[in-house]
């Protein structure tokens, strides 16, 4: 068994097909809502899938159910819903795509690819924390959006338009 990768270059190591465990994911948000209050939520990993080449190279996909929009507040929830932010009614899932995945400090990537919400796809890097085994990986993974670069521009006293996200999602070996 594989310890637990301390580098990227390693990855190789990890070739095959990976599937996504959504019950051991979580992905959450924080930004700062009317007078600058902070708001944190929550969204529900649907499913997902990444490839490791016997390069190291790797591919993948996260696909969210904007539907899931949690923030303890369920008005503040139905008003995320509705077409002044997801609009869920059309667009039910936030999908990252992964293309590529470079090297960064030991056991970090950055992934790039394609987030797509609300309808509108645009390229996005993302920062991540590697911890794999043969058979299981853990990507930790943090970045900032500016939301208005999605379409999702409604603001109301003070709100702000960027949104820290945090995602933790378990893979495991297919």
């Amino acid at each position: 068994m594989t310890s637990p990768m301390e580098s990227v270059p390693h990855l190789s190591a990890l070739a095959g097909p990976w599937t996504l465990d959504p019950a051991r994911t979580s992905v959450t948000f924080h930004t700062k809502a009317l007078w600058l209050l902070p708001v944190t939520g929550t969204f529900h990993a649907v499913e997902g899938a990444a490839t490791v080449s016997d390069d190291g190279s790797i591919t993948g996909t996260l696909v969210v159910d904007a539907t899931s929009v949690n923030t303890e507040n369920s008005k503040r929830d139905e008003h995320l819903r509705s077409a002044d932010f997801f609009d869920v009614q059309k667009y039910p899932t936030i999908i990252f795509t992964a293309a590529e995945a470079r090297p960064a400090d030991p056991g970090h990537l950055h992934l790039d690819g394609d987030l797509t919400v609300h309808g509108q796809t645009r390229p996005l890097t993302v920062p991540a924390h590697v911890v794999a085994t043969e058979d299981t990986a853990a990507v930790t993974a943090e970045v900032h959006v500016d939301r208005s670069n999605w379409g999702l521009t409604y603001t109301k006293k003070g709100s702000r338009l960027a949104t820290h996200v945090v995602i933790k999602a378990h893979f495991i070996k297919s």
